[in-house]
């Protein structure tokens, strides 16, 4: 499951990060989003959702997160 698929306020594990572009994943790790890291969906936008990952609340958009398998 990806998280476009996760619901609201739920917490989720980060299984893989599935994107073969390497700036995406050295962005993605940046953030403290890798595998075996908490993730949380906090709202979700059109173009997009809202995520908690360990102290920050980032804005990313469904290609990305549809990237993150959870």
């Amino acid at each position: 499951m990806n998280l476009t698929e996760a619901e609201l306020g739920e917490e989720y594990i980060i299984k893989e990060i599935q994107t073969d572009d390497e700036e995406l994943n050295a962005f993605l790790f940046s953030l403290g989003c890798y595998a075996g890291e908490p993730i949380t969906v906090v709202s979700r936008k059109k173009s997009g959702c809202v995520v908690s990952i360990k102290d920050g609340r980032y804005n990313i958009d469904n290609q990305l997160a549809a990237a993150i398998i959870i």
